[in-house]
């Protein structure tokens, strides 16, 4: 597997996040944002404040698709 680079944190300042319409008001949710190649992925409650996990496009759709398969289902 090749080491990839990570962008730093303040390359997602201004991006344009985007949680799930099923998101509960309270705060529980996740938001995602995409910079470049790089998908970013962060706790809503922390909004800019918060560390950012950063993904290839092709992990994100791995992930997407084992969740469409129910490969998930027994964490929730």
């Amino acid at each position: 597997m090749r080491e990839r680079d990570y962008l730093p944190d303040i390359a997602f300042e201004g991006a344009m996040w985007q949680k799930a319409t099923a998101s509960q008001p309270n705060g529980d949710c996740v938001e995602f944002a995409k910079v470049g190649g790089v998908i970013g992925l962060r706790d809503s409650k922390l909004g800019d404040g918060g560390p950012v996990l950063q993904f290839t496009e092709a992990e994100i759709a791995a992930m997407l698709s084992g969740a469409k398969n129910g490969e998930f289902d027994h964490l929730v």
